[in-house]
């Protein structure tokens, strides 16, 4: 299913055909995956499952916000 053509909006969105959301079972609140390679952007399917599974995996770790925003407290400006 190649050659079909989107337009990107003035605020980066971009359409996915419905033809190609179909068949790959990308409904509203879907996400996907973008991967830039050799000059294009792959787009696919992430599953709500690899989400939470993904999620998993930090829980319990220190929150990179609550470093940050200590780092960014003690800067000098």
């Amino acid at each position: 299913m190649e050659g079909l053509i989107a337009t990107v909006s003035t605020k980066g969105q971009l359409v996915i055909p419905a033809e190609m959301r179909e068949t790959l079972g990308i409904v509203p609140g879907a996400r996907v995956s973008l991967t830039l390679a050799d000059g294009m952007i792959l787009l696919r399917p992430v599953s709500d499952r690899l989400v939470d599974e993904t999620c998993a995996m930090f829980a319990g770790w220190p929150s990179m916000t609550d470093d940050l925003q200590q780092e960014r407290r003690t800067e000098k400006w």
